[in-house]
């Protein structure tokens, strides 16, 4: 089993003060990866700064005798994104990984949910990982080299009570993966997405602690580490994990049916068409908007 090493790379890691992000650094240092790891130190939610947290796990990363830079720039801005990856130019060279895994929770019910709640929670989630990874891009384009992982979740994959902004942030995530993957095929840069459940700040305020004990993140930072690796072939990817558990999601569309565009009616929808694709039995994983624009004109008389 040959050994996956990042000796001469450089990872970027948001949200790295967090119990995710310190054992993804941990975990790629082990392996000679130098890390730049950002974190602005606020609140679960989102408020106050603080950069200790980011100074103390850095400090855990030099221990290991990796140099680590540690950085607090509010990442939910254009020149915050910026601030991170010229930090990282500058002290290294270079950007080789970029670890999109800051996150804050605004838990409400929707009749509940506040305009605030809502523009925070995409500031960070989606401002956040759009502002780093567009600053790496051309960097990474220009080696011809890159390693994106976007840090999605179940929530958005499939919803949860009480987090519309969050589940929404969290698909707008796979969204710009879906685009990213297309754009940087290439020029060396694969981009994938893991939707974890572990023990962390933000799951501490919903999950009690006898199920959080066996949720600890070292088994989905080994899954970062190979997504972050030139072993990596994968691109475009949607993988769940949480206590030594791995699985894979896919976007996937029905085969379809067809009526006559002339002769469609909601009666005839509602009688012939929503019934043959009731079941998920004949299904496929597209490649892009393309495919599934090819596969709508396969089916249409021109």
């Amino acid at each position: 089993m040959s050994e996956i090493r990042f000796d001469g790379r450089v990872a970027v890691i948001t949200g790295g003060a967090g119990a995710l992000g310190r054992s993804h650094a941990l975990a790629l240092a082990r392996r000679g990866c130098r890390v730049v790891l950002n974190d602005l130190g606020g609140s679960p939610s989102g408020e106050g700064a603080d950069r200790s947290p980011a100074e103390t796990v850095a400090d855990e990363v030099r221990a290991l005798g990796v140099e680590c830079l540690a950085n607090a720039s509010d990442i939910s801005t254009a020149d915050g994104g910026r601030a991170v990856i010229a930090a990282a130019l500058e002290r290294f060279g270079r950007v080789d990984v970029v670890i999109n895994n800051a996150g804050i929770l605004r838990d409400a019910s929707f009749l509940k949910m506040t305009d605030d709640d809502w523009r925070k929670i995409f500031a960070v989630h989606v401002d956040g990982a759009f502002h780093v990874t567009r600053a790496a891009w051309p960097h990474m384009r220009e080696k011809g080299y890159g390693r994106v992982v976007m840090t999605t979740s179940g929530a958005g994959l499939w919803g949860n009570f009480g987090q519309t902004n969050y589940s929404s942030a969290k698909m707008a995530q796979l969204g710009m993966m879906n685009t990213l993957k297309l754009e940087g095929a290439k020029y060396g840069i694969l981009v994938n997405a893991i939707a974890p459940v572990a023990k962390s700040r933000l799951t501490e305020q919903v999950m009690p602690p006898d199920m959080l004990a066996k949720l600890l993140p070292d088994s989905i930072s080994q899954l970062v580490v190979y997504l972050a690796s030139e072993a990596c072939a994968e691109t475009g990817a949607i993988y769940e994990c949480g206590g030594g558990w791995f699985t894979r999601a896919w976007m996937v569309q029905h085969a379809g049916t067809s009526l006559d565009p002339e002769q469609a009616s909601a009666e005839r929808i509602r009688d012939e068409v929503l019934p043959r694709l009731a079941t998920p039995d004949d299904v496929k994983a597209l490649n892009g908007s393309q495919d599934a624009a090819l596969a709508m004109l396969s089916h249409v008389k021109l």
